[in-house]
């Protein structure tokens, strides 16, 4: 189509997706993603609805990355060592950038602007999703066995700590004392000795 300049979808929505880490749902604007995009405005639009939907489209794919890199980081043989790898993942996660651009999900579970209900699903879906891979992990190999608590229960603590994290990342920026306060988790999960 000459005189049309088509847009890179995928590249599109990377860049949207860091818009919205780095400003917030609340505090982006359909302006503010044309910007950083090159889209323009009417054209984000027409193929995207709006912001609400142009962030769950986004989100999703961030969602469905996030849980495979975690499965990934929880395969090591040793429990122990998976949990630690997982964490080491999901702090290393929130330190990205100049400054930190700490935790996407956080950052929007805690944005007054986002609390449509389509969003509050992706959310839990986020959280449920590994909830139920770090359950999954708890249960192979006769690891549940070597645990303190039932794997669900392990896999709902670990969760929370991963948010707990979040928090106190953004006041310490420190990831060894999120490394610290991990280490300390799993030898409650699973004790050595």
């Amino acid at each position: 189509m000459a005189g049309r300049r088509q847009f890179d979808e995928k590249q599109t929505l990377e860049q949207v997706l860091d818009v919205f880490w780095r400003q917030g749902y609340g505090a982006t604007s359909m302006a503010d993603l044309a910007v950083a995009t090159g889209v323009q405005r009417g054209s984000l639009y027409h193929a995207y609805r709006d912001k609400e939907a142009l962030f769950l489209r986004v989100f999703q794919d961030y969602r469905d990355a996030f849980l495979a890199d975690a499965a990934v980081r929880l395969s090591h043989p040793d429990p122990r060592r998976a949990l630690l790898d997982f964490f080491d993942f999901t702090i290393e996660s929130l330190a990205v950038g100049t400054p930190a651009r700490g935790c996407l999900s956080t950052r929007t579970a805690l944005d007054t602007r986002a609390g449509a209900e389509a969003i509050r699903t992706e959310l839990r879906d986020l959280l449920d999703g590994l909830e139920r891979v770090l359950a999954e992990r708890l249960s192979q190999d006769g690891t549940e066995d070597l645990l303190a608590v039932p794997p669900a229960e392990a896999a709902r603590l670990l969760v929370t700590l991963t948010r707990g994290n979040v928090v106190i990342e953004s006041v310490y920026q420190d990831p060894s004392r999120l490394r610290a306060a991990a280490r300390t988790l799993v030898d409650l999960i699973v004790p050595t000795g």
